[in-house]
């Protein structure tokens, strides 16, 4: 089974399929082909292989120089930066009735800075002995 791919990037000379389909430069199909083909043609075009889709048959492979490639990554890393987050971070913090004046000042600090990041907050007070 073939390494899952984690992140956008050039896929290098190791390519772990016999027969791909490979896409140009500007996105335009230039067929199914052979890997050493796409080596070939990767080669002569000094540009980078890269994968976009694993998941049918023959993998989907394109063309990019460092340039696109580049900009891909910047595009993905603000698009999955302005989806919102699907989980709730959720922070606790406990205090003790006895607690010192200082500590109560940074403990009360760091919950408005989880209120900011809009984390959810339980506060806890104890009895002191």
């Amino acid at each position: 089974e073939p390494k899952r791919q984690t992140a956008f990037g050039s896929a290098g000379r190791r390519i772990p399929y016999r027969i791909v389909h490979l896409l140009n430069q500007d996105g335009k199909s230039l067929g199914n082909m052979h890997r050493a083909e796409a080596l070939k043609l990767m080669d002569q075009h000094e540009l980078k292989l890269v994968l976009l889709n694993e998941n049918v048959d023959p993998p989907v492979y394109r063309l990019m120089s460092g340039q696109q490639i580049h900009e891909e990554q910047l595009k993905r890393a603000q698009e999955r930066r302005a989806c919102p987050k699907s989980e709730v971070v959720q922070k606790e913090i406990s205090f003790s009735s006895a607690i010192a004046k200082n500590d109560f000042e940074t403990k009360t600090k760091h919950i408005a800075q989880w209120i900011e990041k809009k984390y959810h907050v339980k506060v806890t007070i104890r009895q002191a002995k």
